[in-house]
Order: C-alpha cells, then sequence, then structure tokens
C-alpha cells in the first residue's frame, strides 16, 4: 500500500522517515519529494509497504503524531486516474 506523508519537517530524511514506518512491518521503498533548484525538501513523502495489515497500523499509530518537531499527517495515497482522452 502506498502511504503519503505530509507536513515533514525539512530536516527529516528518507532514513527518518522509513525507519518510523518499519517499527510497523515491511517498508519496500520511501521517498521524500525533494525541490528541483534547491534540493531541499517540499515537506511530503510516499513510503510503500507491501501488507495491507502493517500499512493501515502505521497510519493510525503516525498520523498527527510529532516527528522532527512537526505534526505529521499520515493517510493512504490517492491513485492518479489516467488524463482523460480527446478525440483527434
Amino acid at each position: 500500500m502506498k502511504i503519503l506523508v505530509r507536513n515533514l519537517a525539512r530536516a527529516t530524511t528518507e532514513e527518518n522517515l522509513g525507519a518510523l514506518f518499519a517499527a510497523f512491518g515491511d517498508v519496500q521503498f520511501c521517498n521524500l519529494v525533494l525541490d528541483k533548484d534547491s534540493g531541499a525538501s517540499k515537506g511530503f513523502g510516499f513510503v510503500e509497504m507491501p501488507k495491507a495489515g502493517a500499512a493501515k497500523a502505521a497510519i493510525k499509530a503516525l498520523n498527527n503524531t510529532v516527528v522532527d518537531g512537526a505534526k505529521i499527517r499520515v493517510k493512504l495515497a490517492q491513485t492518479k486516474s489516467p488524463a482523460p482522452q480527446t478525440p483527434s
């Protein structure tokens, strides 16, 4: 399950984020979204956990907790629907 983590402190690293979720189960991948120009964190990221039960437990336990001084928001990531096709 893909999880969206918002309102991350700029000091939070991918390693910190991955370790936070690893306490609830296996983490397939974890990535912070970075600004193209500065390389600094934009304050949100994604975590992928293969087991739905572990992902749901992590979401419930970590949502609205304080990490590195910031109150994070954790929820299931929405999948993007494909852009509608226009007839040519």
